[in-house]
């Protein structure tokens, strides 16, 4: 599932946030699972990864019963941060308490669509960095694609 866009929720009192009904509507649990899997991210985001989309990244990290230092580092981190959340029927997912606490989201958010995934962020941040975003965006656009292509020989 590609996401795009981006929409304004809250995070209820109850910690669930619902998925919109725009999203629900292209939902394939054949395809794409049957829940999400929420990971905080640095900057006071979480990401949400539909359950077939975490669970293919995921088996690119699992090549080694003995890996090196860092790389289990990072592992431990992120397998132990992920926490798996079913929709119910209303379409809502509840996150994880200490997902809430580490990043210090709550009422209101922005679920913005971030191609494999949708990134939660506090709304008015969000809204606030719309347009640097903008202005920003050929800039970084080329940045990635000098740190794809490499270092150049020559």
């Amino acid at each position: 599932m590609l996401f795009t866009g981006s929409y304004e929720h809250t995070i209820d009192s109850k910690n669930r946030l619902a998925i919109p009904a725009e999203i629900r509507s292209q939902w394939r649990p054949e395809v794409d699972g049957q829940a999400w899997y929420a990971l905080p991210w640095t900057g006071g985001q979480i990401r949400l990864y539909t359950e077939a989309t975490f669970v293919d990244r995921s088996s690119r990290y699992s090549s080694s019963l003995t890996p090196d230092p860092d790389r289990a580092e990072m592992l431990t981190t992120l397998f132990g941060l992920a926490r798996r959340v079913e929709m119910d029927s209303a379409g809502r997912v509840r996150l994880p308490d200490e997902t809430l606490s580490l990043t210090g989201l709550s009422g209101e958010v922005a679920l913005v669509g971030s191609g494999e995934w949708l990134t939660v962020r506090d709304r008015a941040a969000w809204k606030a960095s719309m347009r640097s975003r903008m202005e920003e965006l050929q800039a970084l656009m080329v940045r990635v694609e000098q740190k794809e292509r490499g270092p150049r020989e020559g």
